[in-house]
Order: C-alpha cells, then structure tokens, then sequence
C-alpha cells in the first residue's frame, strides 16, 4: 500500500481497492483534513486515533499541500463520499452487510431505504446513540452489542469530528466486522437531509466552499484549519518543522 508522510501523518495515496482488510480484526478507516488536523494540535486522544487508523485517507485536497509544497508528492484523493459509494457497491456485489453508526433513526431510515435501491444485494441495520458528548460505559456496550449481533461486513460510523474517529479507534478492534469507517456528513448527504454538493464542486476543487455556503456554522471551523496553513507557512520558511509532529 502507497502511504505519503504528511506532518507527521501517513496518509493513503492509492486506490482504495488496494486495501488489505486484516481478517481477524476490524481495519479502522479515518480521514486527515486541515480541520482535523488543527483539532488534532490540542487534542490528544484525537491525535492518537488518526495516527493509530489502519487507513488514513485524505478528506478534501487541501491537507495534500503540505506533501505537494513540501517534498513535492501528491496524495490521492479518496474522501469520506468516495469510501462510502466504493464499500457500498463493493459489498452489494458481494451479498454483504451494511451497519450504520449515529445520527438520528429519521437519517438512517432514509438512508436505508435509499440503499435498498441502490444496493439491493445488502443487509442494513442502523443504531442511534444517545446525543451526548462523551458515552458511558453502558452506551458503548450497547453499541458493540447492536454491531455484533449484526455481524456486518462494514460499520460507517457518523458521529462528527473528532468523535467518530475516537469512538472507531478506541472500540473498532472488539466489533465483529472488516472495516470501522468514519464518513461524518455521508450521513446527512446520502439520506437527503442536507443536499448533496454537485460533481462541478468537487472537480474544481471547491467543495469546502459550497458547504460554508449551504451551512455558515462551518465558518466554526476556520479558527482549526488555520492552524494548518500557519503550520504550512511556518514549514515553508523554515522556521519549523512538523513531518514528526506527535
């Protein structure tokens, strides 16, 4: 498998049908954007789950720069929508078993009726946690009792950032599945509660944009992705280094 060093992050740069699934345990599927990775600069725990994934992929282009401008390499882009169609088809030609973790029962039903059309070859369960910002103990053994009573071949996991990704790191390896899979706002895209970014913004590369202006609270955001791009500026004029950032 191709992986580029990215301050300090080993992302995945190839196509996703190259990844090796373990078999006696679940492979832990997280994505690395500028958002992320400033959470990440004051987030410990956070930090730990995206270094520890089986599978860092790139959420969005722009956390590449620092690859392009630094050591000149490129990273493939393989986002949360990405992953999700790839494993959803991959698993329907297969008769496989689809396991949907967070938002609201009103999300996930229609996210599983969708799927029932466009993936009729799967099984879907779904499971809605209590919204909350940290679970107890109970929650989480419900949790893992939901998805393993299921036996899915895949778990998405749609809690937001930085949650999901610490929930799928820390109880991914006790779910009997292949893959725990973090895809956040599939959830609300795939099920029609927010509209769907149109191919043209993704192409130029313009996504990030479109959804700062369908949903302004992202604007939020801002104050974590600029610690990226202070951390690239800094890279660039030699000031500091982060490539072994822990």
């Amino acid at each position: 498998m191709n992986k580029v060093e990215c301050f300090g992050y080993q992302v995945y740069s190839d196509d996703l049908s190259n990844i090796k699934l373990f078999g006696n345990k679940a492979t832990i599927i997280n994505t690395i954007s500028p958002n992320s990775y400033g959470i990440a600069t004051k987030d410990s725990k956070f930090k730990e789950s995206l270094k520890g994934s089986d599978i860092l992929v790139l959420d969005g282009v722009y956390f590449a720069l620092g690859s392009i401008l630094l050591k000149g390499q490129n990273i493939k882009k393989n986002q949360g929508p990405d992953v999700f169609k790839y494993f959803m088809k991959y698993y329907n030609d297969n008769n496989g078993k689809v396991f949907f973790l967070g938002s609201t029962n009103k999300v996930l039903k229609n996210i599983q009726e969708r799927a029932y059309h466009d993936y009729p070859n799967l099984s879907i369960e779904y499971f809605s946690p209590p919204f909350k910002s940290e679970f107890c103990i109970e929650d989480n053994k419900e949790m893992i009792k939901k998805i393993n009573s299921f036996c899915p071949n895949i778990v998405f996991v749609g809690m937001t950032c930085p949650k999901q990704e610490k929930w799928a790191y820390e109880y991914g390896k006790s779910l009997k599945t292949e893959i725990v899979c973090s895809i956040g706002a599939v959830f609300n895209w795939y099920s029609g509660d927010q509209k769907e970014i149109h191919p043209y913004w993704w192409k130029f590369r313009l996504a990030w944009l479109k959804r700062t202006m369908d949903r302004p609270e992202i604007l939020k955001r801002y104050p974590n992705i600029g610690i990226f791009f202070f951390h690239l500026f800094l890279s660039l004029l030699g000031i500091k280094r982060y490539e072994n950032a822990i």
